[in-house]
């Protein structure tokens, strides 16, 4: 699962990983949410373009979703077939830039502990993720993302059985390209990321708050040392 996650690398090495022309100017977001914008890259013709979307999927064809209806995740697995991801999953892909995320592992007595989830050597990289246009009855136009999940590596199990997918930079183009990859093909890149390429930490409960928005939240609670 994913749920909360961060973004606060400059904007030029957001340009430099995702090949950009053009980038608008962001804020460092330490701890963003679902149904808050996120920064997401798609395929214009032959160019990739910068566009905000809320986080939570809303199928195109929902006349009024009910509040807790969008979804933040999508089986990577199932995408490509489940009538609410079909057709984002073969014509609407995007890449979903992080420098991590976080997840929340029980500790007995309905207590959890939040984890920041990093990789080791590369600090920026992008989850794979699907989007779509939704039109209320009143005409508005809203766009939504997904973020896609895959069956979590070795490092994370014991946290949690989902983790978000987690794309190479050799497969950015072949995620991005609606008409020249078939679904097959693209489920062959939806794997779970390597576990010895990753970390994960213990970290302050202040992340638990929505509003709390500061690089407090990637403090580790026992200094510079990783729980696995």
């Amino acid at each position: 699962m994913c749920a909360r996650f961060f973004l606060f690398s400059p904007d030029e090495e957001i340009m430099r990983l995702f090949q950009l022309v053009t980038f608008p100017q962001i804020s460092p977001r330490y701890n963003i949410a679902p149904s808050q914008p996120v920064l997401a890259i798609v395929q214009n013709q032959d160019e990739y373009q910068v566009r905000h979307f809320q986080w939570g999927f809303i199928p195109g064809w929902f006349k009024n979703p009910a509040p807790g209806q969008a979804m933040i995740n999508a089986r990577s697995e199932t995408a490509s077939s489940k009538p609410a991801f079909k057709n984002a999953f073969r014509y609407r892909r995007c890449l979903i830039p992080a420098n991590g995320f976080y997840e929340w592992k029980s500790t007995g007595n309905r207590s959890r502990q939040a984890m920041c989830v990093r990789l080791r050597e590369e600090p920026l990289f992008a989850m794979a993720g699907l989007w779509e246009q939704w039109q209320s009855p009143d005409g508005t136009e809203l766009d939504t993302c997904t973020v896609l999940t895959t069956a979590a590596n070795p490092l994370l199990e014991s946290i949690h059985p989902r983790m978000p997918v987690i794309l190479h930079p050799e497969q950015y183009a072949r995620w991005l390209s609606a008409e020249s990859t078939p679904a097959p093909q693209l489920q062959k890149i939806l794997q779970t990321y390597p576990a010895e390429e990753m970390q994960v930490y213990p970290v302050s409960s202040q992340v638990n708050k929505v509003s709390h928005d500061s690089p407090d939240c990637l403090t580790p609670i026992q200094e510079q040392k990783t729980l696995f």
